[in-house]
């Protein structure tokens, strides 16, 4: 005889989850600086999750949440992660200084520049660059240059 199917459970907001912030309009999720590590795919997929659940088109995570192996492009994690937020087309963005990950790889270096070239993932010294890169909504330029 086989078990009984378990009676799926209501939708529960994931634990520690707030409101999405907000920049220039667009919904993000701000991981926290003391999160666990990402260190793949699992933990990118509950970061996707939980941006779902949000509604977030960014999730931001600081630098200091990804293990050294994801600056290391020959381990493929930095691959791995960033190709689940491709499938679900969601953005991300690292924040944080990763000089010294980058100052001993140049392939980690032309990753990072390629990267701020598209609009999938961005590597960005803190959250005012980001702002920046994100830029107001299309109607508060239009206000500004109407003034």
């Amino acid at each position: 005889m086989s078990e009984p199917a378990e009676t799926p459970q209501p939708l529960q907001p994931p634990q520690a989850l707030q409101a999405p912030q907000y920049i220039h309009g667009i919904p993000v999720l701000l991981c926290a600086p003391d999160g666990d590590p990402l260190r793949g795919e699992r933990e990118a997929l509950d970061l996707i999750g939980d941006a779902f659940y949000l509604g977030a088109a960014w999730v931001v995570i600081p630098a200091g949440r990804f293990e050294d192996a994801f600056f290391r492009l020959s381990t493929r994690v930095a691959g791995d992660i960033v190709q689940k937020f491709v499938n679900y087309r969601l953005r991300v963005a690292v924040v944080g200084d990763i000089t010294r990950h980058t100052a001993d790889s140049a392939s980690l270096r032309d990753f990072v520049r390629e990267s701020n070239r598209g609009t999938q993932l961005w590597f960005v010294p803190d959250i005012e660059a980001l702002s920046a890169r994100l830029g107001p909504p299309p109607e508060e330029t239009r206000e500004a240059q109407d003034s």
